[in-house]
Formats: structure tokens, sequence, C-alpha cells
């Protein structure tokens, strides 16, 4: 790690994370603190095209350049790259990613000259994590590995305990178009259902009672996920329900909406979906992405945790320990990012009653409603 000269003598900031989506959603309250509290920094933000409505709501002092990585593939497309950076003079570099091709970035800049900062993934203390999580401590959370990038380079950060964004000039009309009026009186809940990995999925039978429980109750619940195969099974559930479960006065001429709702790209993309997001009672998700990119929009989140295991340091940003769903067992976490198989091939860590999960659900709401 290089350090920078005095804070004072940066002015333009580089800042590089390309994935994976909720790990590139955790540096969103990092960099909303970062430009908050130094409004004389100005920094870009270097990321997928796709992730750049996740940043949409960042100080005027923060520009976003999204990019397709396929366009700069091998060394020749990432020096193309760099010569494009290097062009608007960045004082420093903040690599928040540590793979190669933010290696080989960061290295052509502190070859010219500039400096730079990288994050400290602390691999070592995640490994020994592994199978050891009833006696290990919580490791350090991502957003301050990410905030400690930017101390090294003499950038002063406090990070604050929770997201606050002004969304009150959004044009919520497409979202309105597909989910409707909120009622009053009425609880939202938006349920992700999916996640990078099985081994990170609550098993999708006991998913469709919880979902089915919690619109038996009165609430509204949104269906969240992407691709054909998600939106095709979200999509199943909704029309099962609405044939199964659904109240008869709901199937009046004139009902408005479906107790059950799959938004799964009905929304016309990520920025609709945070708008409905920032609009829910509750997040039920796994620990996947749309559990961070609730979390930057200040919504509550239950999160359900089976491979993986919070003190690895993923949590979502700002919630409530207490709404984590997951089981005590020797073997957890069984990998840090849930790709390694189950060794015993019945997924025990997700072996957690439906019944458990509408409590929290419902736990959760009252607790935000009385505090309303």
């Amino acid at each position: 790690m290089f350090l920078s000269p005095r804070t004072n003598t940066i002015k333009r900031l580089l800042v590089m994370r390309f994935s994976a989506m909720g790990d590139a959603a955790m540096t969103v309250p990092v960099l909303h603190a970062l430009a908050t509290q130094h409004p004389e920094l100005r920094i870009t933000m270097l990321t997928r095209s796709r992730f750049v409505p996740m940043f949409e709501w960042l100080p005027a002092n923060v520009q976003v350049k999204g990019i397709d990585l396929n366009n700069y593939s091998g060394i020749g497309g990432l020096t193309r790259l760099y010569r494009q950076l290097k062009s608007s003079q960045f004082d420093a570099v903040a690599d928040l990613h540590d793979v190669l091709r933010t290696k080989y970035l960061r290295t052509c800049f502190s070859l010219a000259g500039t400096p730079v900062a990288v994050i400290d993934k602390g691999r070592k203390d995640k490994k020994a994590l592994i199978g050891h999580s009833l006696d290990h401590k919580a490791l350090c959370p991502m957003p301050e590995r990410y905030a400690n990038v930017f101390r090294s380079i003499g950038i002063e950060l406090t990070l604050p305990g929770r997201m606050s964004l002004n969304l009150k000039q959004e044009n919520f009309a497409p979202v309105r178009q597909v989910a409707g009026n909120k009622q009053p009186g009425q609880h939202w809940v938006g349920i992700a259902p999916f996640a990078a990995h099985p081994q990170k999925i609550y098993p999708l039978e006991r998913m469709q009672q919880v979902i089915y429980a919690l619109a038996d109750r009165g609430l509204r619940v949104f269906l969240f996920g992407a691709g054909k195969t998600e939106s095709s099974i979200l999509s199943q559930w909704e029309k099962d329900y609405s044939a199964h479960h659904q109240p008869a006065s709901s199937k009046q001429p004139g009902a408005v909406h479906s107790a059950v709702l799959n938004v799964s790209g009905a929304l016309g993309g990520l920025k609709n979906e945070m708008l409905l997001m920032s609009q829910l009672d509750v997040m039920l998700s796994m620990d996947s992405a749309n559990m961070h990119i609730a979390s930057i929009l200040g919504t509550p989140v239950i999160s359900i945790w089976g491979a993986t295991h919070p003190k690895a340091g993923f949590s979502g940003y700002g919630q409530d320990s207490r709404n984590e769903q997951q089981l005590s067992l020797p073997c957890r976490p069984c990998s840090i990012y849930g790709k390694k198989p189950c060794q015993f091939g019945d997924l025990r860590c997700m072996n957690i009653a439906p019944e458990t999960i509408v409590k929290a659900t419902l736990n959760l709401l009252q607790d935000t409603s009385s505090h309303a």
C-alpha cells in the first residue's frame, strides 16, 4: 500500500470496484460519507455499467463511470482504459477490489507517480473463520474495510450507522403503474428468494410457504428476481396464490392488485426496483445483493443465512443483527462466499422453519410501525 501526500493535496480521487453487485452496493454508504464529509473532493467511481443506478443518489461531487468490461479485455484493453482515465489527472487511486484488473490499473498509476491504496480483504482471517463461527470473533465489516482504504491515504472518514437518501424528487410513476399505491395501514414486504449460489438459498418450497403466510395476513408481497428462470418461478407463485389463496373479495371486478406480485423484469430496470424497495416496510432476502441494495435505501431487512455467516463482515449496512435468521452450527460458514457444496449434502444450515421467518418478519413490521 502506497501512502499519499497530505490530504489537502488530494482533489481528484479515483475509486475502483467492479464486482460483485452486493460488494459494489456496500461501497455506496462509504462514498456517500466520503463525499459529504469532504465536499472539496472530486470523486470518480469506476464500476460496471449495470451497477450505475446504485450510485444515483450520491452527492454531486461523485461522478460514476460505468464501463462494460468486455470492451476492455486483456492487457491491451486495460491499457486503453488506463490511458482514458489518466487524462483526468487523479491525485490518488483507491482500489476497493484488489483483483487482476484493478491490480494492473493501479500499478500503471503508481508507476506514473500517482499514489495508490488498496483494500485489505483480510483473507487469512476469513479463512480462519471457516467452520469456526461458534468461537470466532466477528471480522471487520466490508464498509469499514473500504473506509480504511481512504483513511490510509490520509482522508478522515466516519461512517454513520445508517443510510439516509432523499428520494422525494424522484419520479415514482413507473413504480406505481406496476405496484399501485400503498393503501392506508397497508404493509409492503419485498421478498428476494434467490442468491448467486444454491448454498445461500432458503429452500424454495419453504419460501413459498413464507410468502403465502405473509400474504394471508393481509400484507402486500412483492417478489424480486432476475433472469428467465427466477422470473418463471416467481410468476408461478403469484399465479398459484391468486388461484388458491386470494380472498374472494380481491377477485371481484375492479380489484386493484394481487396480494402477491412478481416484479421481476416488470419495472424497467434497477433504478425503479430500488425506488420500489425504498417504499417497502421490510425486505426479506438471502445473503445477496438485494440485502445490500435495500440496506443502502434504509429499508429494514430480514436476512436468511446458510452456508455463509454474518461474522465474515458482509451484513447489510446499518441492519440490526437480531434480524439475521440463522442456525448455530459448528460447520458454518463452510465457505466465505457460499460457493462450496454442503459437506453433508442436506444443507442443514437452511433447516429454518417457515414459521420462524414469518414471525421474525411480523415482529420487525410491528417494531418499525411503533417507531414510525
